[in-house]
């Protein structure tokens, strides 16, 4: 196995944007690929960690940038969601950087264009979920401990991406009332869906930065049980 890890800067509406690819090098010819999107924070070091962690698995992944080229945030910032809300204000906006986002990942050279999925870690959990609604390009997507808010435009029916959502059962940024009405949309919207919740856990479960008591802290259980769901979902996904 030989893990690369490349910069990648790429065009999109406001942009540019830096995201950073992933790909074992030691297999031959396209292979399926995976858009990883952040968390409120934006692009990271922890992002391209699990690109790299993916490209193990035998994928192509692109933690792809959403916010524009050195636009991040940190948790120490009081004001750490300003490009964040930018984007919640403008979701047709979002749809546009993702759709990017999508073409810098499928036009890699490594990258099986009609195998491309799409994770995301609580915004990026939305970013994955939008993606599906607008009929963006992807076979499926996984979110975990995502957010659940339609977007204001109308989402394509069917929705085709298959989609697992892995849930923080005590998540008080998506509450049952509000992971029930996601289930009941996608229901309506004829997606092929599965909800993966999890006991004890809250919001940002998989972030292991998050040491601090309380329902948005990390839970190791909870990220152990869903990326092993994940693979076994991509493993399905690209049979």
């Amino acid at each position: 196995m030989a893990i690369v890890r490349q910069t990648l800067v790429y065009d999109g509406p406001g942009g540019p944007f830096e995201g950073v690819a992933a790909w074992d090098d030691a297999v031959q010819g396209p292979r399926p690929c995976i858009l990883l999107l952040p968390n409120v924070l934006g692009q990271k070091e922890a992002d391209n960690r699990k690109a790299e962690a993916l490209a193990g698995l035998g994928y192509v992944a692109l933690a792809g940038d959403v916010f524009g080229q050195g636009r991040r945030t940190t948790l120490h910032e009081d004001n750490r969601g300003r490009y964040m809300d930018e984007l919640n204000a403008d979701r047709g906006l979002l749809r546009d950087r993702l759709a990017a986002s999508l073409a810098a990942l499928t036009n890699l050279p490594q990258a099986d264009p009609e195998k491309a999925a799409a994770i995301g870690f609580c915004f990026g959990g939305k970013c994955v979920l939008d993606m599906a609604r607008a009929g963006l390009g992807i076979l499926g997507g996984v979110s975990f401990h995502g957010v659940y808010d339609r977007p204001d435009y109308e989402s394509v029916a069917p929705i085709a991406a298959k989609l697992l959502i892995c849930h923080g059962w005590d998540d008080p940024i998506s509450p049952p009332e509000a992971t029930v009405a996601l289930a009941g949309e996608l229901t309506a919207s004829g997606a092929d869906w599965q909800l993966h919740a999890y006991g004890h856990a809250g919001h940002a479960f998989t972030d292991v930065g998050r040491t601090a008591p309380g329902n948005v802290a990390y839970e190791p259980r909870a990220d152990r049980r869903s990326w092993a769901a994940m693979i076994d979902f991509f493993e399905e996904l690209f049979a």
